[in-house]
């Protein structure tokens, strides 16, 4: 499974590119990896409030249907609308293919994200 070191993941499979008071969000290559051939992506909206933990958006494959969960609380304020067109990116290219840009709302939040090592560990464990 690729990661990369500049990244922040959750457990749940999504990474965060954080960049001062904002965070794009992702999915790891090992959630696109589980999940196959994704064929569809629901979006929430812009300026939806987000709670950590819960759910945004949809992911489709081919072999399932799964939730997209927001690892931080926070305000939407951008999302990917590429992929309502392409959503095979998530496959091909998951850490550009980012799904929502979110205004973090609760910065202490942020301490309970893993960084790329433990993340690696944290997949070890889970597999």
């Amino acid at each position: 499974m690729k990661t990369k070191k500049d990244l922040k993941y959750s457990k749940t499979h999504e990474w965060l590119d954080i960049k001062g008071n904002k965070a794009k969000i992702g999915i790891t290559d090992f959630a696109q990896d589980s999940l196959g051939d994704i064929v569809y992506v629901e979006l929430p909206d812009i300026g939806q409030e987000l709670q950590k933990d819960a759910d945004f958006g949809v992911v489709e494959s081919v072999k399932a249907v799964s939730d997209l969960y927001s690892p931080l609380t926070g305000k939407v304020t951008a999302v990917n609308s590429d992929l309502e067109e392409t959503p095979e990116a998530l496959n091909s290219s998951p850490y550009d293919s980012w799904i929502i840009e979110l205004e973090i709302k609760e910065e202490d939040e942020l301490d309970e994200l893993m960084d790329e090592k433990d993340y690696i560990s944290f997949l070890e464990q889970e597999g």
